[in-house]
């Protein structure tokens, strides 16, 4: 069985990557891009859309495996993530399955998961994405 070393990536998400996000998905929920009712809202603040989570953990697995695709993801979004807020994204490699299995975790500076789950790549053929 061939391990690979845990990855981990810092980064921010700012309120223009929200805005950006929903100009390029079509997704404008305020709960992203207005942060007048954003902070009338449970959350306080606007927060991050799920996928921006998962493009950024999507950019980090192809900077690590440009050889490879993705083959199927399966996340979770059990808390916020904020505009301004330090992230950590966390990667741990599993096993001898065909392929490479990962655990993902995006986790804020006060140790809340924002984003968690399993991704698998598989070796590029070299057919389109």
């Amino acid at each position: 069985m061939t391990m690979l070393n845990p990855i981990e990536e810092r980064f921010c998400l700012s309120q223009h990557d929200f805005n950006q996000f929903a100009d390029l998905s079509g997704d404008h929920n305020p709960i992203h891009v207005d942060p007048d009712y954003s902070a009338r809202t449970r959350f306080g603040a606007t927060v991050s859309h799920g996928m921006l989570l998962f493009t950024v953990l999507r950019g980090c697995l192809h900077r690590h495996f440009p050889d490879h695709q993705l083959a199927e993801q399966r996340l979770m979004f059990p808390s916020p993530a904020y505009a301004g807020e330090p992230l950590a994204l966390h990667l741990e490699h599993h096993g001898d399955a065909p392929g490479l299995v990962f655990s993902a975790r995006i986790v804020n500076a006060d140790g809340h998961t924002c984003l968690e789950g399993q991704c698998s790549l598989k070796p590029d053929t070299g057919s389109p994405r």
